[in-house]
This record gives C-alpha cells, structure tokens and sequence, in this order.
C-alpha cells in the first residue's frame, strides 16, 4: 500500500524543526494509513510526533496516541471578581495541589460513569510536564455575543487547566506495546476492541481529573467554576474518511468538531479562544499550544545561562508562576516554546478558525515543592 498523504498546516513564517516532518513522514508509512496532518504547533515526540493527527483504515495505533490518553483542556468561569483580586492573597493560598484529594474519589469518578481505579491516588492532581491550571483574565474580544453565549464573563476570572489520565494512560500504552509492541490493531480484532474501551474510559478519567483540580484550585481560593468547555487532545475515534470506515488519531492534536477550541500559549503568553471550521484537511483537528522550541533539556541548557531562577516566576505579562520545580521553571519557559500568535494565525489563513477572544494569564500554577 503506498504511504499516506502527508499535510503541514503552516505558513512561511512558522518554523518547524525537520525532525518533526522526518517523523510525521514515518508515520505516513504504517499500514493502513490514509492521511497525516501537522499543524502549526508540530514538533517531535519520542518516536512520534506531537502536534499531529492521523487518519488510518480500520487500523488503531496507540503509540500515536501515546501514554497519556485523554489529556485536554478545560476551561471554567469563575465567581472571582477581577477588581475585587489580589494576586498575592492568592499567591498564599494556592498549594497542595500535588497531595492527594481527601475527597472520596469513588464518588467522584462514578459521577462520569467511572469505577475506581489503581491509579485513583493522583485524581485530581496536575502532575508535570506542560501540565498546568492557570487564572485567566478575558483580554481582547472580537466576537462579543458569541463569547456571552459561551458564559464568559469579563468581570470575572477564568480558569484553564490542561492535564490527563496520569498513570492510568500510562499503563494501557504499556499494556499494549508489552504484547504487540509498536504494531498497530485491525479494529475489528479482540484486542482493539480491549485497547478502545480502556482508551474510552482513560478519556473519561482525564475529564474527571480536570473537574476535580479545577474543583480543589478554586476550593483554596473560596470560589466556584461553571464549565464552560472540556476538550481531548491525546486520543482516537472513528471517523469516516473518503467513505472509508477509518480511526482518527490525535497526538497533541484539539478537535475542530467539538465546538470552540481554546488554544494555549506558554505560561508567559496568551491563550485564544477560537470557533473551529470543521474541515477533512486538518483531519478535523487544530494545534493544541504552541508547540516546542526547544526540548527540555536544551531548554534548561540555554536558559540557565541567561536567568536565574526566581526571575522566571514573573512573566513579561506581568503574571506570576507557581512553579517549585528548579528544572521545570527552566524547562517549560516561556522561550521554549514557539509564538502562540504566529500558531493561530496560521490558523486562520488556513480558514480553520475564527478567533473569539484572547485570555491573558495571571497565575499560573506548575507545582509547589512536595
């Protein structure tokens, strides 16, 4: 069978590093792949990229999903009042959120048609990486009824928090890769149908994780959240491509079918809420961030030289970061990540998106030292 057809959705003026294409170009090859899609925030994984999707005849890869199924983002009004803020006061209280909830987590997770789980321990905790919660304050708005239809309120705050299935995604990945290694499943076998449904309930998981830190975040600072949209961006699903039965592979990818879309930046840098136009050419996906610059450790290596540490706990925005982690704070600076503006617009010259609003941070929490 003959590779698939391989699109970059990026313009002139956005930068990709040739790893990343040399990997999206690989993963063309499989078996029974039909399309691979890099958007604008592309760029290499271990083996894999990030920032892609995938289109495959009735075929399941889960290395490209990865281990970290059902990681996404969702985003919640608060009943913070902005003038009313401090960011100090909340600088205080925001921590703990790495310690275990003392909630009960059965009940929780039965509230998303969930069973309980070994992995239940870090429910509701953001863990490491990119992850993230962060306040957000609604900055610039270019669609005013469409934003007020959604329940954004400028006279509030908003938070946004992107995490995952932790363990949980984790497990499944090596489940698979200990029994067929980096093989794909035809989707009608026993074994895709195991590996869906413990895909489907990681997905879940993951939207019950992000529920729950928004729920704990808000708790310390006396609030409440309504959501107001929860997105997947690690996953895979059926889709009917050229009237094909297929599988929809998402790696670091937001859905463009799912309704509006926010598109992060880094913790130093704006985030965009945007209307997606569904379209087949992305592979009904968007980028999900900005997408690396650097990798973490080159990050680290560059940085370290240039700031000291405490000086990376306040953004050119003026927010602040709750990041205790020496080598996170340099890991996942703002540097390190390619311009969120150029992501999106690129975006929009693709006819994909229609920007609604942009939302600034104003803290951001990474983790404090356990």
């Amino acid at each position: 069978m003959s590779d698939a057809e391989v699109r970059i959705i990026a313009s002139a003026q956005s930068w990709i590093e040739g790893a990343a294409i040399e990997q999206l170009k690989t993963m063309a090859r499989l078996p029974a792949m039909r399309l691979a899609v890099g958007l604008p925030d592309l760029h290499p994984g271990k083996g894999h990229p990030i920032g892609a999707a995938f289109v495959a005849e009735n075929h399941i890869y889960p290395h490209l999903v990865g281990n970290d199924i059902g990681c996404g983002m969702g985003l919640w009004q608060s009943d913070l009042v902005l003038r009313k803020w401090k960011a100090e006061r909340s600088l205080r209280r925001l921590e703990g959120l790495e310690d275990p909830w003392t909630g009960d987590r059965a009940v929780w997770l039965a509230d998303f048609g969930l069973e309980s789980t070994p992995f239940d321990a870090s429910l509701g905790t953001i863990g490491g990486g990119n992850h993230f919660a962060e306040l957000q304050r609604l900055s610039q708005v270019f669609k005013p009824d469409q934003v007020k239809a959604l329940g954004l309120d400028p006279a509030h705050l908003l938070l946004l928090v992107h995490s995952g299935s932790r363990g949980l995604g984790e497990r499944i990945l090596r489940d698979h890769t200990a029994q067929w290694g980096g093989a794909g499943l035809n989707s009608e076998s026993e074994a895709a149908f195991a590996y869906v449904k413990a895909h489907d309930s990681a997905v879940k998981w993951g939207e019950a994780n992000r529920s729950l830190i928004q729920k704990r975040f808000l708790d310390l600072l006396g609030a409440t959240g309504q959501r107001l949209l929860d997105l997947c961006h690690n996953s895979v699903t059926p889709q009917t491509y050229q009237g094909c039965a297929c599988w929809l592979h998402r790696k670091g990818a937001s859905p463009a079918d799912q309704g509006p879309v926010v598109i992060p930046g880094s913790r130093g840098s704006a985030s965009y809420l945007v209307q997606p136009l569904p379209s087949a050419h992305s592979a009904w996906s968007l980028a999900h961030g900005a997408g690396r610059k650097w990798s973490r450790s080159e990050s680290k290596g560059r940085l370290e030289k240039r700031y000291k540490a405490e000086d990376l706990v306040r953004t050119e925005l003026g927010s602040w970061v709750i990041c205790e982690d020496k080598n996170l704070l340099y890991e996942e600076a703002p540097a390190a990540y390619k311009a969120i503006d150029r992501v999106v617009q690129d975006l929009v010259e693709a006819e994909l998106v229609e920007v609604w609003a942009i939302l600034e941070p104003v803290i951001t929490y990474k983790m404090r030292q356990r």
